[in-house]
């Protein structure tokens, strides 16, 4: 057995055992806390508010475990089961040359990955949100949603496989470097195409229509000195009762959108405090941080893919026997994860150093107590726990837990 092999199982069944650990340990903290509420939410969250947290939070815990197995049984299906290279020589048969060889064989391995998945995606949205009140998600649109996302992933991410696979057969040692130039400039299109053309295709974007809020947004972007094309709301209410905002886009195209769901909660006062919280993340360059992290890791990635590909053993040691370049690319996303998941509680610390950050900028430029108001409400609204486990909350969570970031906006 290939030591490449040895490793590859072990992390990949290691990270499994970690996320199933974990889980057990949030399910526990939350059940035994679920008739406390924690003194400082006492007067805005009822027991009934937090003990219905609770059971959200177990439920989605629970639906995570399912999914943590299934995710591991799909990878070793696919990998040293020997799913890709079935795959690849019922393609082969077809006397299909290069690029399409490649094309149909990693178009059948996603195939079978998003129907693999397709199930856990209608339990989740059918059973899991609407038992809690938050699905308002129709079939057709559920539908409609799939068909359309379908339809994207072949127009745009059809050519960009093509052309990588065209550059890794042909481009010479030096391919990765090409496809990781390729790879920047379709990120960057994205970017810049996302809220003016695709994003309108799965919901409708309307200016902000409230001249009060809209006056108190003007003279906040004006404090931070800050442009965008315009503030947004958004018909999330059509799918979800939760309630969010956002970015969106690059440079003089950034827009403002805001969930009419969050509209309808919060006060502007309380409004104004959340975009601040958000404009902190430009203006303490969280945003161009991530992206320039982002741009490192896909150049080491592709790194390692270039060294990988001209290595016969790592096509043995992951259950494939003909070597290929769709097979490289293939492994390549299958095993990745199984390594960078040991990254997570890093990646976490990180993201809630920029929360807290971005709090910080907000109460410089709005207000402290509105925030810690419009968080409270988000919390209660969305279901959200406050009393996860602390392990689990310093390995996954991307915010600083509830009682930490709201105390430490109070003081």
């Amino acid at each position: 057995m290939s030591w490449l092999t040895v490793v590859f199982v072990f992390l990949i069944l290691g990270g499994a055992a970690i996320e199933l650990w974990l889980s057990r340990r949030q399910e526990a903290t939350v059940a035994r806390l679920r008739g406390e509420v924690p003194a400082p939410f006492a007067d805005s969250i009822s027991g009934a508010e937090h003990a219905k947290a609770a059971d959200y939070t177990i439920a989605k815990v629970r639906f995570g475990r399912v999914g943590t197995v299934v995710e591991l049984a799909l990878t070793l299906v696919l990998t040293l089961g020997g799913g890709i290279a079935a795959l690849d020589a019922l393609w082969r048969h077809t006397g299909l040359a290069q690029p399409w060889l490649g094309v149909a064989v990693i178009g059948s391995c996603v195939l079978v990955m998003q129907l693999v998945s397709l199930p856990l995606s209608v339990w989740r949205t059918f059973v899991l949100e609407a038992r809690f009140g938050f699905n308002r998600t129709t079939p057709m649109l559920f539908i409609a949603d799939l068909g359309k996302g379908l339809a994207l992933a072949v127009l745009l991410g059809g050519p960009l496989l093509v052309a990588t696979l065209v550059l890794m057969e042909r481009a010479g040692r030096w391919w990765w470097l090409w496809a990781w130039g390729l790879w920047l400039a379709f990120m960057f299109l994205m970017a810049w195409a996302w809220p003016a053309f695709i994003a309108p295709l799965f919901n409708r974007f309307s200016p902000l229509t409230d001249a009060a809020l809209k006056g108190r947004i003007e003279a906040l972007l004006a404090r931070c000195g800050f442009t965008s094309k315009g503030v947004f709301v958004v018909d999330n209410s059509r799918r979800s009762t939760h309630g969010n905002a956002y970015f969106t886009g690059i440079g003089r195209n950034k827009r403002i959108v805001f969930f009419d769901t969050l509209l309808e909660r919060l006060a502007p006062a309380e409004v104004e405090a959340v975009l601040a919280h958000e404009l902190g993340h430009f203006k303490l360059k969280h945003v161009r941080q991530r992206l320039l992290l982002s741009i490192a890791m896909s150049f080491a990635g592709l790194a390692v893919l270039g060294w990988l590909k001209g290595q016969p053993g790592f096509y043995a040691a992951l259950g494939v026997p003909t070597a290929s370049t769709h097979a490289a690319l293939l492994l390549f996303a299958l095993a990745v994860p199984a390594f960078t998941f040991f990254l997570t509680p890093l990646s976490s610390l990180w993201s809630r150093r920029h929360e807290f950050e971005a709090d910080a900028f907000a109460t410089r430029t709005a207000s402290a107590t509105q925030l810690a108001s419009a968080l409270v409400k988000l919390q209660r609204d969305n279901a959200g726990t406050l009393t996860p486990d602390p392990v689990y909350a310093a390995f996954y969570y991307s915010h600083p837990a509830p009682l930490a970031r709201i105390t430490r906006l109070q003081t």
